[in-house]
């Protein structure tokens, strides 16, 4: 088996003006939700619930570092992205982003952007990203 630590994970969200920023350096956790819906197609006679598969419906959930200072940093990327009209790419990479490993790409919606100060510990943000469409999976070239 090959296990890999998270440490090398890589996340990258397009700007409002479609440039890929790499974001890892202020990421701490990624969560990419895939889901799809079911449909319930359950008929009189049948024992047990029957589905047939619907829509993907898949979201991103991210948190890291806020930084204020950075153009191309999150407050900068996220900031533009949330009252933006075209979708965000958003490339991940749970093992990192060398040649070969596996990718998860996705076009999505900011549909929450978070910053939060506390007095006794660093000031974080969160987005929360709706995938438009269907999620890509691949491999970094």
């Amino acid at each position: 088996m090959a296990f890999v630590h998270g440490k090398d994970s890589y996340c990258a969200l397009d700007d409002s003006s479609g440039t890929e920023r790499n974001l890892s350096s202020f990421i701490d956790n990624v969560t990419d939700a895939m889901g799809r819906a079911l449909s319930d197609v359950t008929a009189f006679g049948d024992e047990g619930v029957k589905n047939i598969p619907g829509l993907q419906n898949s979201t991103f959930s991210i948190t890291g570092h806020w930084d204020p200072t950075a153009t191309t940093g999150p407050h900068a990327v996220l900031s533009g992205l949330v009252s933006a009209s075209d979708t965000a790419t958003v490339s991940f990479g749970p093992a990192g982003n060398t040649a070969g490993l596996p990718s998860v790409t996705a076009e999505c919606w900011v549909t929450n952007y978070s910053i939060t100060s506390a007095v006794a510990e660093k000031i974080s943000f969160s987005v929360d990203l709706q995938v438009d469409g269907t999620v890509t999976f691949g491999t970094f070239s």
